[in-house]
């Protein structure tokens, strides 16, 4: 195993990892911003390197500066934990330039799945079903037109090069399309210096269903179980649970075996997601395969007994994978709630501050992943996510329960902060929630004002007042800046003893 691993990134994922390299007897280097100097898991790193002021483009995705960190410190690998740098495929080429171990998938792979659409053939080449739309991207509205035409509206126009919930674009008619189509080709230039997209049918009533894979580099792989992600704002992610409930054991048992078959036909290492959407009729349509650990890895890890970090960190040293698929055994239900410092009556706007009381909740199965603390000053500079409520359970209603509670609990308050604990109680004492009906349209159906005549939709669940606020904002997990983007930085070094 190796014997220091830097780590680059930040918040609770950063926590995460350090951790499990503690408890594989792998020493820590902290990259930080300036923001970051006081954080959590700069304190309990072995050592910390500061690598520039607040700004990302400046410190976390400044490639150079972390490369030189890790030389400065001796570390042979760099685990990006998610977001930030973690699917660039250009940093992971860069530390196998500079002698590092990316710990990740090889570079060309990364690269492939990054671009949706070369993703998208070779997942069809592969045998996996994918949504009815091009393989290929359509460089004139003309071509997407005809595509539409085919296979009917409502479409999604998608940039070959999106990822983090941006650049999609939802089209109902055909009179909306080439303003559509235009409006994405110049949101994905901007966004990721790539104006190419492909069109494909918009499923608006799915289940938004993954597959955890884990794959070596001695051609050996196995899958996890799959997860349910469908309760999203913007396409981004608030509760997921596994295993996907109110799926029959056959649909399950067919996604998770074409994900993993799916991953090993590219040559995939490490622990990666096959994301898919499934329609009313349990038809599975393959979406991406995200290269990373993912934000919800902990329910995977509660039913199935498994370190996904230790196990990447393992994969990347080079051993061969310590499981096969007859060892994998997952039992009972979990279920996460991401607490994202955002204000959800104002559509989800970041509400950062300074945290005055902190008491995250406990008890029995209950897993809170955070760096929050009280005292601790939440930056508009990066993402929202302060903390992941995780619970377990024997059967999905008691998890509910117990998820429920365990929000409940979580007291979170401070001078303009403000968090998404109430509303992800709403979701859960939603009936069609509770009874495993919802699809990915849940949020955006509780978000609509009631009628004049309904009750509003709070005592239509039953939902109980909700009594938390929490912290944190500005870059979504999914963001990919080209190393080539980002300026160099010199990097200050301390050790904590």
């Amino acid at each position: 195993m190796f014997d220091k691993v830097l780590i680059a990134n930040r918040g609770e994922i950063a926590l995460r990892v350090l951790r499990a390299c503690r408890e594989l007897g792998v020493r820590t280097v902290m990259v930080h911003s300036s923001a970051d100097a006081d954080s959590l898991p700069v304190r309990l790193a072995d050592e910390a390197v500061r690598i520039g002021p607040a700004a990302s483009r400046r410190s976390y995705l400044n490639a150079a500066a972390i490369v030189e960190a890790a030389r400065q410190t001796g570390a042979q690998a760099v685990h990006p934990g998610y977001g930030f740098l973690s699917e660039d495929a250009d940093f992971a080429e860069i530390c196998a330039e500079n002698g590092l171990v990316f710990v990740g998938p090889p570079p060309q792979v990364m690269a492939a799945l990054a671009d949706k659409s070369t993703a998208r053939a070779l997942m069809s080449r592969a045998g996996l079903p994918l949504p009815p739309g091009s393989v290929r991207t359509l460089p004139t509205v003309a071509e997407a037109q005809e595509v539409a035409a085919e296979v009917g509206y409502p479409v999604i126009v998608k940039a070959a090069a999106g990822g983090g919930g941006r650049g999609m674009t939802v089209v109902r008619s055909a009179a909306e399309l080439p303003r559509a189509y235009a409006r994405t080709r110049a949101a994905a230039q901007v966004a990721f210096g790539d104006d190419r997209v492909y069109v494909e049918r918009y499923l608006a009533d799915a289940r938004h269903v993954e597959v955890q894979v884990l794959c070596d580099g001695h051609g050996n792989g196995v899958h996890l179980g799959t997860r349910d992600c469908s309760v999203q704002r913007r396409h981004q992610k608030l509760i997921e649970e596994a295993p996907a409930p109110a799926l029959r054991q056959a649909t399950l048992d067919t996604v998770a075996e074409v994900a993993l078959r799916g991953a090993l036909s590219v040559g995939f290492t490490g622990a990666g997601t096959v994301e898919f959407l499934v329609d009313e009729a349990e038809r599975c349509h393959f979406l991406e395969i995200n290269c990373r650990i993912q934000v919800e890895h902990p329910v995977t890890e509660m039913v199935s007994g498994i370190d996904l970090v230790q196990e990447q960190l393992h994969v990347a040293f080079g051993t061969p994978l310590r499981l096969r698929q007859s060892d994998v055994r997952l039992d009972g239900v979990a279920i996460e709630c991401r607490v994202n410092v955002e204000d959800p009556d104002r559509d989800f706007a970041p509400a950062p501050g300074r945290l005055d009381r902190f008491r995250p909740p406990g008890g029995p199965f209950t897993r809170v992943d955070t760096h929050g603390h009280v005292g601790y000053l939440v930056s508009p500079h990066y993402d929202s996510l302060l903390a992941k409520v995780a619970v377990w359970a024997p059967d999905r209603d008691a998890a509910l329960d117990r998820l429920d509670r365990a929000l409940a609990e979580f007291d979170v308050a401070g001078p303009g902060v403000r968090t998404t604990i109430p509303f992800a109680r709403r979701v859960l004492h939603d009936p069609a929630f509770r009874a495993a009906r919802h699809t990915t349209a849940l949020v955006e159906r509780l978000l609509t004002p009631p009628a004049d005549d309904a009750p509003p939709a709070e005592a239509a669940a039953g939902a109980p007042p909700a009594r938390a606020v929490v912290p944190d904002p500005r870059t979504e997990p999914g963001d990919r800046t080209p190393v080539s983007a980002v300026p160099a930085a010199g990097p200050t070094t301390w050790r904590n003893r």
